[in-house]
């Protein structure tokens, strides 16, 4: 069974190679079984120098060096596309960022859950970050409108998003969504953390890229959207592990871009999901 990762990377080479030195140790003899994927979006010299250290050193490690950084799921996508050119013997890919541990039993677990691949087009693993948080199942139903509501004040202005942020961290106990403590329960869910999925052979056959209307985040919801316009859901598999760093690549960036970003995201988001939807009166007199 042969499975092919896809990573995007941006000035956190060291990410990847400590991706790849996992992968490499988890399949141990049986490289010929795997396929790497790096995306890199504009890092500077330094980290791809470390990038074609790398390349020159494994055979299994294809790098794709992008001229300009045109963020995450279009990165995949950059990799999903050399893929399907260049690979034809792959089962199933694994793609998400390159801060991501595997750990040596990653490719029996993947063995072992070979019946869920077959329903579902794309898996969510079970993700646990360096200070043991768990990251799945990340939201299992829907948003509720008052949460919507907070997003939208959120965005709306960078001082009260710092506010939002304190707030939160107050009263975490009593205001934080409480889906991932479900983390041992397989089951379908509305969306996966966004930083590792398992596209299966279902996904191929019916999606040849990643649905990637913006540059950096909301991407849980609109492959969510993506599959669901066509039937499908996401499946949570608690025994399938992967170890998450966490903010590799948006830790670099300024506190203040971060927000920018996803504000041009929420906008994009809005596009598809209503705070409130106030349906017109019809009255005799219109």
């Amino acid at each position: 069974m042969k499975i092919a990762f896809i990573f995007t990377n941006y000035n956190n080479s060291s990410y990847s190679k400590k991706a790849i030195d996992s992968i490499e140790s988890a399949y141990n003899k049986s490289l010929n079984e795997i396929i790497i994927i790096i995306i890199d979006n504009d890092s500077n010299e330094e980290n791809i120098n470390i990038l074609k250290e790398i390349q020159s050193r494994c055979s299994f490690v294809d790098i794709i060096y992008n001229k300009e950084n045109i963020g995450y799921f279009s990165g995949l996508n950059c990799g999903l596309k050399l893929l399907a050119n260049k690979y034809t013997d792959f089962h199933y890919a694994i793609i998400g960022n390159n801060d991501l541990i595997f750990k040596e039993n990653f490719h029996g677990t993947l063995l072992n859950s070979t019946d869920i691949f077959i329903k579902y087009p794309v898996i969510s693993p079970n993700i646990k970050t360096l200070n043991g948080e768990h990251q799945n199942p990340h939201v299992i139903k829907k948003i509720s409108k008052f949460r919507e509501f907070i997003y939208d004040i959120y965005y709306s202005n960078y001082y009260l998003a710092n506010m939002i942020i304190k707030l939160a961290q107050i009263t975490r106990k009593y205001t934080d969504r409480k889906d991932e403590e479900q983390h041992f329960k397989a089951q379908e869910i509305y969306q996966g953390y966004g930083a590792c999925y398992i596209l299966t052979p279902l996904f191929f056959d019916n999606f040849q890229k990643l649905w990637a209307p913006t540059f950096l985040m909301y991407e849980e919801f609109f492959l969510s959207k993506q599959l669901a316009d066509k039937g499908f859901k996401i499946y949570y598999e608690p025994s399938i592990h992967v170890t998450h760093a966490l903010h590799s690549s948006t830790g670099t960036l300024p506190r203040k871009k971060i927000w920018q970003i996803g504000r041009e995201s929420h906008r994009e988001y809005r596009k598809y999901v209503k705070t409130f939807n106030f349906k017109k009166e019809n009255h005799p007199h219109d």
